[in-house]
């Protein structure tokens, strides 16, 4: 394993992309008769959360949501089950839609007696990041890509940001393993790597349906269609 301390790493700034199922505020107000109920209720669920850690407080729950909870199952691929929280987010809405309609299709795959998932509204926004990173498309991590790029394995990754939050890198750079054209991700390891406290204000909403051999993203006329194939 390379020891992340002793390479440098060096500043990046620009804009990311996520995409987030839009159930925030829907999901509350089918279970209330006005606005008023609702901000009650939705203060009772804020007070049943766990509490977001210190370097977190401020900022939107959009951006914060991700450190606040812990993952299921081994993981995900720069974070252990008991690793502190990561903000993934990706070069373009495409490349989000790639990464995100994996899971949705993996959720699909691994039920039981479910052909598919009828389309669900999902919100695509963006946010501004400031922070020091690690690269992993350049040399010399380049140089053990089929590590970093393992379609199911992410014992090495998660053990390669262990190794980059000890030393104090703020993200780790690295090519999309689900987009079906060359693009990058990014994991926040800190909600220090925001350079706002709140996303773009412009954002979109897309609907997702997933089916087993394929999965669709559509908003108002533009659609993205990625085939299963490559994920089996």
């Amino acid at each position: 394993m390379l020891v992340v301390a002793s390479f440098d790493t060096f500043p990046w700034s620009g804009t990311v992309w996520r995409m987030v199922e839009a159930q925030h505020t829907a999901s509350t107000m089918k279970i209330v008769d006005n606005a008023a109920e609702q901000d009650i209720l939705e203060s009772l669920l804020e007070e049943s959360k766990p509490v977001l850690p210190a370097t977190a407080l401020g900022l939107d729950y959009l951006l914060a949501t991700p450190f606040r909870y812990f993952p299921t199952g081994t993981g995900s691929r720069f974070r252990a089950p008991t690793d502190p929280g990561v903000f993934y987010a990706a070069q373009s809405v495409h490349t989000a839609s790639a990464e995100l309609g994996y899971w949705r299709w993996k959720f699909l795959k691994d039920a039981v007696d479910l052909e598919r998932l009828e389309p669900v509204a999902h919100t695509a926004f963006s946010a501004e990041v400031n922070s020091s990173i690690v690269d992993l498309r350049l040399a010399p991590f380049c140089n053990e890509a089929e590590k970093w790029m393992h379609p199911t394995d992410y014992r090495a990754t998660q053990a390669f940001a262990r190794e980059a939050r000890q030393a104090g890198v703020g993200a780790i750079q690295y090519q999309s393993v689900r987009s079906p054209h060359p693009a990058w991700c990014i994991a926040l390891l800190t909600p220090q790597a925001f350079s706002k406290p709140k996303p773009n204000p412009i954002m979109q909403t897309w609907w997702l349906a997933v089916y087993p051999d394929a999965i669709h993203w559509r908003c108002d006329s533009e659609s993205y269609t990625f085939t299963t194939a490559a994920w089996v």
